[in-house]
């Protein structure tokens, strides 16, 4: 008997899972992909070129909202929880929501849809958004190179367009960006790794990326997406931990996974978190995962003119994601308008307009700092009319790319860099290089 599925997802995890372990399976039947936590990706379909022979109109992407209906419409067997940074309590809710209505829910082991490459595999995850995984990632290519390494970066997926443009995708230059239509969210990844020199893969089919990746590197560096477990099998296992939110490592799905995973574990963020919360992450980590060596590390921020700060109204654009799904009220940009001693954070919320004006709805423990959401066009002007609509001397931007790029903005900007430091032995190359060393 065939058993009917729905995959419930936020467009990643959701695709993986069924390429490598739905597609051909003839035991299953996938009705319909849920959508949640990125704005307006539902509605769309998962295409007949990627979705396979057993389905050749595609498959519908819905609303999760809509998953009961589903269930009972379609007479459902089984739910699939496929995305990540969830409370765990959270997902026993849709756990509770899917038996309630005769399903049975599962979650695909992490190990289970890792694919394997014949190169050596350095995965970068977290256990929240926001700890710090790109400047970890950006460290661990310059000292790879430093070394006379091959490396290409493969990007957990982003694909908010048109899927079956988004099948690999190679970007090695901001022309690449443009082709793409890349998003503010995918240009905040790719962005800051291309300006190094270094190629980035992204997409749908992990199995053709890796693929396509292998064929130009001796190192491929998984650079994880909120807190999800790599989708290659990786040789090293680097986890990153933020003590400004101590013991969420053991709260949130799939987040506790990657702890119980790691090989190396990055405390980040020591010079601005507590002794205590450090420590309470340290422990978490000597307990859980007895065997991982621990770095310690700080991600300083830096502007170029910082005295154009002092005494400044600044509005503050944080990264999206990080405030959002990620949990965090403030990030580099607000550190950064503080040690400058800027007058005040302008409140950007009754200025904001549209999506932007929803997202402050939907996530209430955002602050008055600007969530530099951009998942769209329509969501890119909305952010563009919100800073134009603030009355402030300065837009202080801590995302990883140069807004007035992709804007049209009537004030200055001032840009927020934030890098990986090591903060005291053992380093983080030291460590890499002598792991390294007893790879294939």
């Amino acid at each position: 008997m065939i058993e009917k599925v729905i995959i419930v997802g936020a467009a990643g995890r959701d695709f993986h899972n069924f390429n490598v372990y739905f597609r051909d399976n003839p035991r299953y039947r996938v009705v319909a992909f849920t959508a949640a936590q990125i704005p307006r990706i539902e509605g769309r379909v998962y295409p007949p070129e990627l979705a396979g022979a057993q389905y050749p109109r595609g498959i519908p992407i819905e609303r999760e909202e809509e998953m009961a209906r589903l269930i009972r419409e379609h007479r459902v067997d089984l739910v699939a929880f496929s995305y990540s940074d969830v409370p765990h309590v959270e997902v026993m809710h849709k756990a509770s929501i899917a038996m309630a209505e005769g399903a049975d829910f599962i979650l695909l082991g992490a190990t289970y849809t890792m694919l394997r490459s014949k190169k050596t595999v350095i995965a970068v995850c977290a256990v929240r958004t926001g700890c710090g995984k790109s400047q970890t990632t950006r460290k661990i290519c310059s000292i790879l190179r430093h070394h006379s390494r091959r490396i290409v970066v493969v990007r957990h997926p982003m694909p908010y367009g048109d899927l079956r443009e988004q099948v690999v995708q190679r970007f090695e230059s901001f022309a690449d960006f443009e082709r793409a239509r890349c998003t503010i969210e995918e240009r905040e990844e790719y962005e800051p790794l291309v300006e190094q020199g270094i190629v980035v893969y992204g997409g749908i089919d992990y199995a053709r990326v890796l693929e396509a990746a292998e064929r130009e590197a001796d190192v491929i560096v998984w650079d994880g997406g909120n807190n999800d477990t790599p989708f290659f099998h990786p040789d090293l296992h680097i986890v990153v931990f933020d003590p400004h939110r101590a013991g969420h490592e053991l709260l949130y799905y799939p987040g506790e996974t990657n702890l119980l995973m790691t090989d190396v574990a990055v405390i980040n963020k020591v010079d601005t978190a507590s002794a205590a919360d450090i420590e309470t992450v340290r422990s978490n980590i000597e307990r859980y995962a007895p065997e991982a060596e621990i770095v310690l590390a700080r991600s300083p921020v830096s502007v170029l003119c910082p005295d154009k700060i002092t005494s400044q109204r600044v509005l503050v654009v944080e990264d999206g994601p990080t405030l959002t799904h990620g949990g965090m009220a403030f990030g580099a940009g607000t550190i950064a308008a503080r040690k400058c001693g800027a007058s005040h954070i302008v409140d950007v919320r009754p200025h904001a307009v549209g999506s932007i004006l929803e997202t402050y709805a939907r996530y209430p423990h955002i602050g008055p700092q600007l969530p530099a959401m951009g998942y769209g066009e329509e969501q890119i002007r909305d952010l563009e009319e919100t800073i134009n609509r603030t009355p402030c001397d300065l837009v202080l931007s801590a995302t990883p790319i140069d807004l007035s790029s992709v804007l049209e903005v009537n004030k200055p900007i001032l840009r927020v860099r934030y890098e990986y430091e090591d903060y005291g032995p053992p380093l983080l190359q030291e460590v890499l290089l002598r792991r390294l060393s007893d790879f294939k």
